[in-house]
């Protein structure tokens, strides 16, 4: 006879960007306090929750897969519970598509509802349940707190998005921006730090506009200031910053402060003033090359980084020419790149002059092209320096060596003991590739 299980265990899944990697954190947490011990072995789940994502079209294929994939299981274990929670299901509309499409999913839940989640779970032992607010209907600080025990954490610090940039679904599945309490978040942060954690990233859509609804005014820099002096927490990092938003101010907090990494993720999407006003970036090229300037003035070290999209609706050659113009004047150390795909609901899916596919995978390649070898060549140069590196843990692609990340949130791969998993070390480097470094400790 089978023994019965001891424990009941959840799997959860997270698809797209770090703000849906926190929230899966929340669900986790959510699942725990209901008696379910975190897994990742999908055979024997009890649980499987999956966050999903819908910024581009590949990763929505991607995770109706998985989705399909899952029946299987529901079929070996009927008392198996799925839910399905996060932007795709936000999104007009879905929420009935996809339940014809996945009948086999017991919890539907948007991303204004997520920490209704263990009502959700409660529910669901009588029967299937879906609920997608429409808006957030409840405060911020009801939702609770990240999965704890971790030795980096994601943390909220603002919902939503105003911005409304033609290609981005964001504004429509998470709403207008909203700024959690400085206090709260501090709170959280303390919490987590108490648990184990040593490094978090402050999360927000645009994070350099948060405040913004706050009351006495206090700002981005400000939180940093507070976040920075927070005893026990070895580095703060934060994304996503827009550029209009990124003040010298905020930029002075970055270069004086102890424990902020010297890390910029700052999106551009494109080098040509026309594309960017079609995009509604709401900046110019000059202007966000006078930001590049300023960082590079008060922050020498720091690490830059950026998204850009090739292919926007009306995109010509000149355009592209000048965001190769601009990859190659501002120096990124990395850049994510993507290829525009239609968003349906967003105002670009409607643009005339749309490119064809051949013309935008041919820039794409030209693009990651040149960005690897810009890559390259800013790694090669540290090559021979000593840098503190948080050990993260085995390296992926050799589970003998260790991996970690600089202050500039390089990787680095190394030799080492388990035993310093979770602390600083340094590490010399002496050899490099587009995405990794190679090096060994120091004495």
């Amino acid at each position: 006879m089978p023994t019965a299980k001891s424990e009941k265990r959840v799997v959860t899944l997270a698809y797209g960007c770090q703000m849906s990697e926190r929230d899966a954190d929340t669900l986790t947490e959510i699942s725990s306090q209901k008696g379910y011990t975190p897994s990742q072995d999908l055979e024997h789940a009890d649980l499987i929750i999956i966050n999903t994502c819908c910024v581009r079209e590949s990763a929505e294929n991607k995770i109706l897969g998985k989705i399909g994939e899952l029946k299987r299981l529901k079929a070996i274990n009927p008392q198996l519970k799925i839910a399905i929670s996060g932007c795709m299901v936000q999104q007009p509309g879905a929420l009935e598509r996809l339940k014809k499409r996945a009948p086999h999913v017991d919890i539907w839940a948007g991303t204004h509802n997520i920490h209704e989640f263990q009502r959700l779970l409660d529910e669901s032992d009588e029967g299937k349940v879906a609920e997608v607010w429409e808006k957030p209907k409840e405060t911020l600080e009801s939702v609770p707190l990240a999965e704890k025990g971790k030795l980096k954490a994601f943390v909220n610090i603002s919902y939503g998005c105003d911005n409304f940039c033609t290609y981005c679904i964001v504004p429509h599945v998470r709403g207008r921006e909203r700024s959690r309490h400085p206090q709260e978040i501090i709170a959280e942060i303390n919490a987590l730090v108490k648990s184990g954690c040593r490094e978090v990233t402050l999360l927000g859509q645009n994070v350099n506009s948060y405040g913004q609804d706050l009351q006495p005014p206090y700002d981005f820099a400000d939180l940093l200031k507070d976040v920075d002096a927070i005893p026990g927490l070895w580095r703060v990092r934060f994304m996503t910053s827009h550029p209009k938003d990124l003040s010298d101010k905020l930029i002075e907090v970055i270069a004086t402060g102890q424990h902020l990494c010297e890390h910029i993720h700052l999106p551009c999407q494109a080098g040509s003033n026309d594309i960017l006003q079609r995009m509604n970036r709401k900046y110019t090229r000059e202007y966000y090359l006078s930001r590049i300037d300023e960082i590079k003035k008060r922050i020498p070290q720091a690490s830059i980084t950026t998204d850009i999209i090739v292919g926007f609706p009306s995109e010509t050659e000149e355009d592209f020419a000048q965001t190769l113009d601009l990859i190659s004047e501002v120096t990124y150390s990395q850049a994510f790149t993507f290829m525009y795909s239609k968003r349906s609901g967003t105002a670009a899916a409607r643009m005339e002059e749309q490119l064809p596919l051949d013309i935008k995978k041919h820039r794409l390649q030209r693009l990651i092209n040149l960005q690897n070898a810009q890559s390259l060549a800013w790694r090669q140069k540290m090559i021979g320096h000593t840098y503190e590196v948080l050990v993260e843990g085995p390296s992926k692609a050799n589970p003998d060596r260790l991996t970690g990340r600089t202050r500039g949130n390089e990787l680095v791969v190394f030799s080492g003991e388990p035993r310093q998993i979770g602390t600083l070390v340094q590490v010399i480097i002496q050899d490099a590739s587009a995405w990794t470094l190679y090096g060994e400790l120091t004495e």
